[in-house]
């Protein structure tokens, strides 16, 4: 997994499928940006600058300005991985990120999203 395409897949062209998954279940764009700048620590215009540059998901994570310090507390099985045991620290991020929008399109309370 060390080598995975999604470290280099641009976060660009993933962000549309995060914001069409939560919209078919009623939840909001403006909530799938909540929970990225609640787990990468990245604003708005920052935000739209790695969409505009296309930015791969390594750089993405790697540039993040401050992980949340709750992410220990995103557990559970994603994708078939349990996320707490994946070793790979970039692919954990990558799966911290869609288990998040996984619980939003779930419907979710925002406040348990974000661990609060």
């Amino acid at each position: 997994m060390e080598n995975h395409r999604i470290f280099t897949t641009s976060f660009a062209s993933v962000y549309p499928h995060y914001i069409a998954k939560a919209e078919k279940k009623g939840r909001t764009k403006e909530e799938v940006d909540t929970i990225i700048f609640w787990l990468t620590g990245y604003n708005e215009p920052q935000l739209q600058t790695l969409i505009d540059n296309k930015t791969d998901f390594e750089t993405f994570f790697a540039n993040a300005p401050q992980m949340n310090q709750n992410v220990s507390k995103i557990t559970g099985v994603i994708c078939g991985y349990r996320i707490e045991e994946i070793e790979n620290k970039l692919m954990q991020k990558i799966r911290y990120l869609d288990k998040l929008i996984d619980e939003l399109a779930k419907g979710k309370v925002m406040e348990k999203i974000l661990r609060n």
